[in-house]
């Protein structure tokens, strides 16, 4: 039992199905043990009543009889040894025959994926290697040249050098380029034009030895290059191709097909350059494909490793039960055979590996290259589990405090200070929004790993600095301890009458962008910066490449409309200074207040509608469209109910139950459909999908039920409901909470539908495009 629990804990998620069995191995297993367990019951009962009738010879010959003999109509047959096989050993010996079959098939066929991987990977290694070594000698000799005759400025480039990462970087800038040509001096420049074509030439020739192709090579017909008698003809750029998966690779690659343009029309364009970027993002392509594969021949050893243990197990069960000597050897032998048990293929290539990467990416240095080719996990420690009871703990007992105290100054009532209530209910809120969708995310990692989902390798996240279901929760206890400290504290400088009572609230706002953009590597510095750089790609939606976690991103931030209308109301107040120029209506009652929350209902869902088009362009996906149209819906109902809550007319009622109405219909449709995989034709459960994670399907039908209700939670806005102020802000306050966990329920179940669409496709480790696009041959 304790190796079964340790083989379902150690499978990996995505290659589940491509494991053997042995759960099923094991249930056949004790199907033949208690089948036996019953025979030999009911062959001593019948000894017992031939006991009782007396001792006789013929008594025990019929005990005894199905060991030794086995009449043709028996059910029972036997194997090419001789023994007897019973048909529930026979089927168990069938179903193992198959297990080996699907490992053994799903092993090869993984193995003859990476080893051409690995072989293409070390031929683009080889290729980047000739382009560095002709580009460094180039610099080291036109360096030289410059020191003799002085012709130029000492501007010559630095030679190759190693990185505090490790990495070898290329810095080149002596192969001409658009900014050289400017330079005044026609002899400076044919100077530049003849040693950027030797260059350009011996560059070529090294890379076309290697397969890889050309852009526009002039006078190359039938794989020769053509070259005038007295003319010099130029090659074209090399093709590195390089994905524009930011606004620099997009810019570098339309200046570059920008400068193949201008080639064409003029009579000497200057020598073909490949310069110092290219250089750095094909060596950063081939170093993050080198990670890959070295993930995926791991992985392959545990997949061999881990059956190898099964097959040997679960015979031995087997034996025990069946006291099937031949059989069990026969079988045992057949895994011993296996290519998954026998070869070595996979070893010498990850030793390969790890070899190349030591040498060309970590400076030879082997602590270097293991920290990047297999990371260690961060220790749990239950430090963390301390301080999220401390902080749990501190927030409950402030929050009293606070309560009791605002409760006694009258701050609450409906003669209390509306500009402090105001204040501070959108400084509470926004932190309180904050905190509350970090916990839900905890709550997400905590599923996501008791359920086996593998959130970082769908999120393409470092395992040694993602985060834990723990880290969330601290996250969330420490933000509101804080939130409700600087409460307590702005409310007893209020009551002693302190003048800078109220810029403490603005000092939190100072405090949190401080811990945010924070260089040092304190308070989860890896996650605060990879959020930013998230953030930026998700601002920047059409200019980037849209990975998962940007639009998963993206999706959180369109249940947080709220959260970004307590930021522009902050913002107003604190950093225009209003808190202490100006009344508190100023940032509530001004027009450019009202025409920027018009924006903030909206942007949002336009940066998710520029992702789909992004991904529509790249992937050629119709479902792209019909998701921005999604979004162009919501973008739609959002305006409306905004406009409706400043000018709350009968017209605006029925314009909002039209536009809610039909986005809701949309988007519980592509929850249900889409993201969550349910409603699938023939699935064996109803208005689910085949596969399922959780056992209970129940929970499945409850979520749904509880996502159309919270889909629906819109409807509170279009209704007259006649409270008092503080009362209107806590119902919206609730409406914000509740969508928030509306999202926070939705997370599981759309990682979900996503992680088993990997298990579908086997996918385990990340295809990362090569740079070197190999020559096309006729």
């Amino acid at each position: 039992m304790k190796f079964a629990r340790e083989y379902e804990a150690s499978i990996i998620p995505e290659w589940k199905a491509a494991f053997v069995d042995y759960k099923c191995l094991k249930k056949l297993v004790k199907k033949i043990k208690v089948a036996r367990r019953d025979e030999d019951a009911s062959t001593d009962a019948d000894a017992l009543v031939a006991g009782a009738a007396g001792f006789s010879v013929r008594g025990l010959a019929a005990r005894f009889a199905p060991k030794m003999q086995a009449s043709p109509e028996d059910e029972e047959s036997s194997d090419s040894s001789g023994e007897l096989v019973r048909p529930d050993e026979r089927k168990f010996l069938e179903r193992a025959d198959e297990e080996l079959e699907k490992v053994n098939s799903f092993y090869a066929t993984q193995e003859a994926e990476l080893l051409a991987r690995g072989d293409a990977l070390i031929h683009q290694l080889r290729i980047l290697a000739d382009v560095k070594r002709i580009l460094a000698d180039h610099a080291a000799s036109r360096r030289g040249r410059t020191s003799r005759t002085r012709f130029m400025p000492a501007t010559a480039p630095l030679p190759p050098a190693i990185s505090g990462s490790g990495r070898f970087l290329l810095s080149v800038s002596g192969l001409a380029s658009p900014q050289s040509m400017s330079d005044g001096s026609v002899e400076l420049q044919q100077t530049q034009m003849t040693e950027g074509a030797a260059v350009a030439e011996e560059v070529m020739a090294a890379l076309e030895g290697n397969g890889v192709s050309f852009v526009g090579l002039p006078g190359k017909k039938d794989g020769s290059r053509g070259r005038g008698a007295g003319a010099l003809q130029m090659p074209a750029t090399v093709r590195i191709d390089i994905p524009a998966t930011n606004p620099g690779r997009t810019a570098l690659k339309v200046w570059e097909e920008l400068v193949n343009v201008l080639r064409k029309d003029v009579a000497n364009p200057a020598a073909a350059f490949v310069h110092r970027k290219k250089i750095q993002h094909a060596e950063k392509n081939i170093r993050d494909a080198f990670l890959e594969l070295h993930r995926g021949l791991e992985l392959l050893k545990k997949f061999s490793s881990l059956n190898v243990k099964a097959f040997t197990k679960i015979p031995k069960k087997f034996l025990k039960v069946s006291e099937q000597q031949r059989a069990t050897e026969l079988f045992s032998e057949k895994v011993k055979g296996s290519s998954f048990s026998t070869s070595d293929k996979a070893l010498q290539l990850a030793d390969e590996v790890e070899s190349l990467f030591m040498k060309h990416f970590a400076g030879n240095d082997r602590m270097v290259a293991m920290k990047y080719l297999k990371p260690q996990q961060p220790r749990s420690t239950h430090m963390i589990t301390f301080l999220v009871g401390l902080f749990t703990g501190t927030f409950v007992s402030l929050f009293i405090i606070y309560a009791i105290s605002a409760h006694v100054s009258g701050i609450f009532s409906s003669a209390g200070n509306t500009a402090y209530m105001g204040v501070v209910y959108h400084i509470f809120s926004m932190f309180a929004l904050i905190s509350l969708h970090c916990f839900l995310y905890g709550c997400n990692l905590f599923m996501w790993k008791n359920t086996r989902i593998n959130q970082n390798f769908i999120f393409d996240f470092a395992p040694n600095t993602a985060l834990t279901h723990r880290d969330s929760f601290l996250m969330s206890a420490s933000i509101m301890c804080t939130v409700v400290a600087v409460l307590v504290i702005n409310l007893f400088l209020r009551n002693v009458g302190a003048s800078y009572a109220k810029v403490v609230p603005g000092a939190l706002i100072v405090l949190s962008m401080g811990v945010l953009v924070c260089p040092f590597n304190v308070f989860y510095r890896a996650t605060r910066y990879y959020f930013m750089r998230v953030l930026r790609n998700i601002v920047f939606s059409p200019f980037y490449k849209v990975l998962m976690a940007d639009f998963f991103m993206a999706d959180q931030l369109t249940s947080q409309i709220p959260l970004l209308r307590h930021m522009e109301f902050t913002a107003c107040y604190f950093m225009a200074g209003s808190f202490t120029a100006n009344p508190y209506e100023t940032c509530t009652n001004s027009q450019e207040y009202k025409h920027l929350a018009y924006v903030i209902s909206f942007v949002p869902y336009y940066w998710r509608a520029m992702q789909c088009l992004r991904r529509y362009l790249e992937e050629h996906d119709t479902n792209q469209l019909a998701n921005a149209a999604k979004y162009v819906s919501a973008m739609v109902a959002a305006v409306v109910r905004f406009k409706y809550s400043a000018t709350p007319t009968p017209f605006w009622a029925l314009m909002v139950i039209i536009s809610s109405s039909g986005a809701t219909i949309y988007q519980l449709y592509w929850d249900f459909v889409k993201d969550w995989g349910f409603f699938t034709r023939k699935s064996k459960n109803r208005w689910l999908r085949d596969d399922l994670i959780l056992k209970n399907k129940s929970f499945y039908y409850v979520s749904m039920v509880l996502n159309l209700a919270l889909r629906l939670a819109w409807t509170v806005s279009v209704m007259e409901i006649h409270v008092s102020i503080n009362q209107t802000r806590l119902l919206y306050f609730s409406l914000a909470s509740l969508e928030i966990i509306r999202r926070g329920h939705w997370n599981f179940y759309r990682l979900e539908n996503e992680h088993l669409n990997n298990v579908g496709k086997f996918r385990a480790v990340k295809s990362v495009p090569l740079p070197f696009r190999e020559l096309e041959t006729d």
